[in-house]
C-alpha cells in the first residue's frame, strides 16, 4: 500500500481517531476489503486540514463512530430511503459522503439533493481522485482558511450553509456555521427529499432552521 494512492494519503492523514482495531467487514473483493484493510493500519484519521474526515470504528475515541453513522435512525431516516443503499465511511467539510455503494462503487452523496456521483469500483480510484486535486475535491484550501478565521471544528462537527447551495447559497464565510455533523444531514434530508420529488420547474423554499 505504500507506493500507491491509499498509502499516499494515510501518509498525510492526521490519526488515528481511535483506539487499534482489525476490521473486516466478511467480503472477499470490493472497496469494503480495503476499507478494512485502511482502518486496520490507521482507525479514523483526517485530511487536508479537516477537509476530508474517514470515519473510526470502536466505542471508543473522537469523531463519529463509523458503523453508528450508518444507522437508520442517526440521520438517513430523514432522507426517506435515498440513503439506504450507501455506507458511509467519511465526509467532506460540507457534510457530502464518501460512501460504498451497493458494495462495489465508491460514491459521493450530496447531502443536499441525495444525489449521487460515481468516483471509481475501489478506494485506491477514490485516493487517487481526492489526491489529483486536493483543494477542490478535498477542500483542503477552504477548510485551512475557514479554520484559521473561525477556529478549529471539532472532530463531530462540520459546516452547513445558511442558504442551502442548491438554492444558490455562496461559499463565503458568513453563510456557513459550524454544526455537529449527524445534526447537519438531519437537516439537509428533508430538503433532499423535496429535491428528489419535485417535478420539473417546481418552486421548493430551501433554508436552515
Amino acid at each position: 500500500m505504500t507506493n500507491s494512492a491509499l498509502g499516499q494519503l494515510l501518509g498525510r492523514a492526521r490519526g488515528p481517531m481511535g483506539p487499534a482495531i482489525e476490521l473486516d467487514f466478511g467480503v472477499e473483493s470490493g472497496p469494503l476489503v480495503e476499507l478494512g484493510q485502511v482502518i486496520t493500519r490507521m482507525n479514523g484519521f483526517f485530511l487536508f486540514n479537516a477537509g476530508v474526515q474517514v470515519f473510526r470504528v470502536g466505542e471508543e475515541g473522537l469523531g463519529p463512530d463509523m458503523l453508528a453513522w450508518n444507522t437508520d435512525e442517526l440521520w438517513k431516516d430523514d432522507y426517506n430511503g435515498l440513503a439506504d443503499d450507501l455506507f458511509c465511511f467519511g465526509q467532506d467539510l460540507f457534510g457530502a459522503q464518501f460512501a460504498v455503494m451497493g458494495g462495489t462503487e465508491v460514491v459521493r452523496f450530496d447531502p443536499e439533493t441525495a444525489e449521487v456521483t460515481v468516483i471509481g469500483t475501489s478506494l485506491e480510484q477514490w485516493a487517487a481522485w481526492l489526491l489529483a486535486d486536493p483543494d477542490v475535491n478535498g477542500v483542503n484550501s477552504f477548510a485551512y482558511a475557514f479554520q484559521k478565521e473561525r477556529g478549529a471544528l471539532q472532530p463531530d462537527e462540520r459546516l452547513i450553509p445558511l442558504q442551502f447551495f442548491v438554492a444558490g447559497g455562496g461559499y463565503d464565510f458568513d453563510n456557513l456555521v459550524v454544526k455537529d455533523a449527524a445534526v447537519a444531514m438531519k437537516i439537509r434530508g428533508p430538503v433532499a427529499q423535496k429535491i428528489h420529488s419535485a417535478p420539473d420547474g417546481a418552486q421548493i423554499h430551501l433554508g436552515t432552521e
